[in-house]
């Protein structure tokens, strides 16, 4: 570090206020380094204005916070999201190893403040370009969301990238997981490699209340909840739609295998070109009006093409493995997480048929959901399926694929985008095919476009059933035209 500029850094005090409040405020460090620093920060007119600032600990870490705020100050918004731990390295005439940890702090409490002034900005914040267009990219440090960003950016538009923080937890593997610190880190360092501003925002309260409550609350009641369609709706992509407003963009744009159909109706969801790639049932959940501001720029391309483009355009997440597992649990595990995060610790029950025959145990009826067949540790002549669960008495009803068949399902919570007699088929669980159906009723007097507390479905044949508590989407061809939670 130049030595100059140290001393220059480390006796300037005029931002050297710590947070001011009511701003928006970024902090990183902290216990286990023992180096904290703090940003607060104002943006006004689309100008990050009123920098302060408080660094602790070592002197690289307080003079990295000095740089940092003199760096964002007076910076217009875009400019200052661009602003990474190498900059700040360089403002200091050069950083040590062991001095470049404050230069990543302090990049990170200001990324963090930024991530708050957008996030709860009520006017808007920048006007749209006045040539071309603006567009808000989602990204993961994923290879699906790299390509969407880039195909925006070839498609001429000025790219903006933000990634959400929705879960911390020490236990989870943070690399696994999509939306952990380290994983916002990961997508930001691409984002400013291809020269990209980038902002980080913080939704963990908000994550836990809508996502992460529901799931624990469901299984302790015996059902199996879907949260990444939750978190698809209103706890993440709606947000980001109205953040995206406010920057100006046209658009939010993500990673997503969907495409978007304009009907005069409103927009509807439709299935994307690869089918073992589609993700409409994730995002059934997105109302009409948050969809009409969105873009899927992957839906006419399979897997393999999105890889081929990352590699010509030399992304280094080119071949990065796809995460597996739901979010919250990665590194964890489903029940390690139940145990951890729920009180859903081990408990001794009974595995019985469908005429009330005891024929086994379990440690959990949360360890099991309807349709599942692996698992069960129960031998039989023929393969076993999980027919129910019962919380209350901690047991877990099996029977044969022909018992788990029914010949219609009732759904509740329902929201039809279009009249019931719309819908040709239902799709019970992720990834499954649709079943040929119709809602009851259906024809004459058919239930109306809205909502509706319950819905009955009539299948077109016999079919298994599905895992109450999961998410059923109502189709039409390969349009999205209502969903509901199977009851």
């Amino acid at each position: 570090m130049d030595t100059e500029l140290l001393e220059h850094y480390l006796g300037d005090r005029s931002r050297a206020a710590g947070p001011t409040p009511g701003d928006p405020t970024g902090r990183a460090g902290g216990a286990a380094c023992g180096d904290l620093i703090e940003v607060s920060l104002r943006v006004e007119g689309g100008i990050v204005t009123g920098v302060s600032q408080s660094g602790s600990g070592c002197a690289a870490a307080r003079a990295a916070a000095a740089a940092v705020a003199e760096l964002a100050d007076g910076a217009p918004l875009l400019n200052a999201a661009r602003i990474d731990a190498a900059a700040i390295s360089a403002e200091l005439g050069g950083l040590s190893p062991v001095g470049a940890h404050a230069a990543d702090l302090a990049a990170e409490a200001l990324h963090r403040a930024l991530g708050v002034a957008v996030l709860i900005a009520e006017e808007p914040l920048l006007e749209p370009p006045q040539d071309g267009e603006r567009v808000l990219v989602a990204v993961s440090g994923g290879v699906d969301s790299a390509v969407a960003a880039l195909l925006e950016r070839r498609g001429g538009a000025e790219v903006v990238a933000m990634t959400l923080e929705l879960w911390a937890d020490p236990a989870n593997d943070g690399e696994a997981s999509c939306c952990s610190a380290s994983a916002v880190r990961a997508a930001r360092a691409l984002a400013h490699a291809q020269g990209i501003p980038h902002l980080t925002v913080d939704l963990r309260d908000a994550f836990r209340a809508g996502v992460v409550e529901p799931f624990l609350e469901g299984y302790a009641a015996g059902v199996t909840p879907n949260p990444c369609v939750r978190c698809n709706g209103r706890v993440r992509i709606e947000p980001m739609t109205g953040i995206a407003e406010r920057l100006g963009a046209a658009a939010l744009a993500t990673g997503h295998y969907a495409r978007v159909v304009a009907e005069p109706g409103g927009p509807l969801l439709s299935a994307a070109a690869d089918d073992a790639k589609d993700q409409t049932y994730m995002l059934a959940a997105l109302p009409a009006e948050v969809l009409a501001r969105m873009r899927f720029p992957l839906g006419d391309l399979t897997k393999p093409q999105v890889r081929e483009l990352a590699a010509e355009a030399g992304l280094p997440v080119a071949t990065k493995a796809e995460s597996q597992d739901l979010c919250f649990l990665a590194g964890v595990g489903k029940a390690g997480f139940l145990a951890a995060h729920g009180g859903l610790a081990d408990r001794d029950g009974e595995i019985v048929t469908s005429g009330g025959e005891v024929i086994g145990s379990h440690r959990g009826h949360h360890l099991f959901t309807v349709g599942q067949r692996r698992g069960i540790g129960v031998a039989s002549p023929e393969p076993l399926y999980v027919l129910g669960t019962d919380a209350a008495a901690n047991r877990v009803t099996v029977g044969t694929a022909s018992e788990l068949e029914v010949e219609g399902v009732a759904i509740r919570d329902v929201v039809l985008h279009r009249p019931a007699d719309r819908v040709g088929s239902i799709r019970l669980r992720y990834r499954s095919r649709p079943l040929e159906c119709r809602v009851a009723g259906g024809g004459h007097g058919a239930p109306a476009a809205g909502r509706h507390e319950r819905l009955d479905v009539r299948l077109g044949a016999p079919a298994r059933a599905g895992a109450p508590g999961q998410t059923a989407v109502l189709l039409d061809g390969d349009l999205v035209v209502g969903h509901g939670t199977i009851a």
